[in-house]
């Protein structure tokens, strides 16, 4: 075998092992990819960054692979990333993690100068990570508010409530789907992807894309302004079929051609250029070690991470029997009138809720998931956990002031009737409104042997039975949530 088969072959083998070891992320990730409308453009990433590698072969061929000590740093620091993804119960750094190793498995197998020659498709390669549905909320608000500013300035009459608009033709939401953050992710990739094509010098680079990506969220916005438009005169119903088959299948297109067609002028790198400049590179790097010591040291740090990942991630705690909710001073239960809103606890261990009305006839539903463990699918900081149940009719509205330090935001449901929900998370005993202090929380809990258990505490009102006064009220009378907390887990 020649140098290079020895040294290909290495990789395959590493990363190989590398996802067998960690092959749920893997399958979790591909999954995402191919179900998810916000990610298909991952499929089609695989197969540009093999293009980007083979315009590199023929200048690569002559240079000389390593096996790399440096590159154990890199792949160290990529479990760690796993690691804490395992930990704090967030996909989307095992799924980084595992890219970073597979990263670092190319730099111990080829040496420090192959990888700089690959740079470009290795970092590329980070952004087939499933990242940006955290942004789909200031998505939908902002393309509601420019749509709502855009009807103004046609002089249509319309309202806005959160990220509902009601017109003379009918009422509207700026879904989850319509947020655009499809459309943003699918550019951020084509982008990154033009960007390198075409410039040479970074500042073009950076400009490109950051006016590719606004360009996409004031399209988007325009898309949900037209279908309005067209409302007002074919009708909401015409208006709704005319919106998918444009935004599916000439809308994207239409953008991406705009976007180049601007920029064309403004192109610095030639036709056909491998973008590498490998002359320099030729020699082994400093740092060079033999297979016998790199290899096996390489493979022992992906076993180490899923080892250490296994033990934090085991450890449970038992709930009480009973997490009673206790009826503070001018309060007193009441019986549920009609269950016209739940919260949504996957894979809670306890559940439970229960209203309560007050002297002025205000009313107030608390609910509270509890959790032995939190684990992937049974998480109280997770996409459709808490208020907002995706399979309900309920609707996230709008982000509200934070009441007594809660996440507080605004449901709405068909009729339409408004609810007002603030949502905290009870993590290793502390209780926060913030969801990333409750990451944290989680984190720090089982790497260092805190309280595994959890709980996800609602308080919601319905605006036209007290709102957020109420659910301040309640809260306050029942000695702030942190109380109303300890007494379900029964810790003071």
């Amino acid at each position: 075998m020649t140098r290079w088969q020895h040294h290909l072959a290495a990789l395959a083998i590493l990363s190989a092992v590398i996802l067998a070891i960690f092959h749920a992320d893997a399958v979790d990730m591909i999954g995402i990819w191919w179900h998810s409308s916000t990610f298909t453009h991952c499929l089609l990433m695989v197969p540009m960054i093999g293009w980007l590698v083979s315009q590199r072969a023929a200048l690569l061929k002559p240079l000389t692979p390593a096996y790399w000590w440096p590159a154990l740093v890199w792949m160290a620091g990529a479990g760690l990333v796993w690691l804490v993804g395992e930990a704090a119960g967030v996909g989307l750094f095992r799924q980084l993690g595992l890219i970073l190793m597979l990263q670092g498995a190319v730099a111990v197998a080829l040496g420090g100068k192959l990888v700089r020659a690959l740079l470009f498709p290795l970092g590329y390669a980070l952004l087939l990570v499933p990242f940006g549905e955290e942004l789909v909320p200031l998505l939908q608000t902002l393309t509601a508010k420019i749509s709502i500013a855009l009807l103004h300035l046609s002089g249509l009459s319309a309202e806005i409530e959160g990220v509902f608009i009601t017109t003379r033709a009918g009422f509207f939401e700026v879904a989850e789907a319509c947020s655009g953050v499809n459309f943003l992710m699918a550019m951020l990739a084509y982008a990154v992807f033009a960007a390198h094509l075409c410039f040479k010098s970074w500042t073009r680079r950076i400009v490109f894309v950051a006016l590719a990506l606004a360009t996409t969220v004031l399209a988007n916005a325009l898309r949900a302004y037209g279908t309005m438009v067209a409302a007002e005169i074919w009708g909401i119903e015409r208006a709704g079929g005319i919106d998918h088959v444009f935004y599916g299948w000439v809308f994207f297109g239409v953008v991406i051609l705009l976007v180049m067609l601007i920029a064309r002028r403004w192109f610095d790198r030639p036709a056909n250029d491998v973008a590498a400049d490998v002359a320099d590179l030729d020699g082994l790097p400093r740092h060079a070690g033999a297979a016998k010591g790199v290899l096996p040291a390489a493979l022992a740090l992906p076993l180490l991470f899923a080892a250490w990942g296994w033990l934090v991630g085991g450890r449970s705690a038992p709930l009480p029997e009973a997490m009673p909710i206790a009826a503070p001073a001018g309060w007193s239960v009441a019986a549920r009138e009609r269950a016209v809103w739940m919260p949504r606890f996957d894979g809670a261990d306890q559940r439970l809720v229960r209203d309560f009305v007050d002297a002025k006839g205000r009313r107030v539903a608390v609910a509270i998931g509890g959790y032995v463990r939190q684990a992937e699918g049974r998480e109280v900081v997770a996409y459709g956990q808490g208020a907002v149940d995706p399979d309900s009719k309920w609707a996230w509205s709008a982000a509200l002031p934070p009441v007594e330090g809660a996440k507080t935001e605004r449901l709405l449901h068909p009729g339409p009737v408004l609810r007002d929900a603030a949502t905290w998370y009870v993590v290793d005993g502390s209780a926060t409104g913030n969801p990333r202090g409750a990451k944290l929380a989680e984190l720090k809990a089982r790497l260092l042997g805190g309280d595994p258990r959890a709980l996800s505490l609602i308080v919601s009102s319905e605006e036209g039975q007290g709102g957020a006064q109420a659910i301040s009220d309640f809260v306050s009378a029942s000695g702030g949530a942190q109380a109303m907390a300890d007494r379900a887990l029964k810790l003071r």
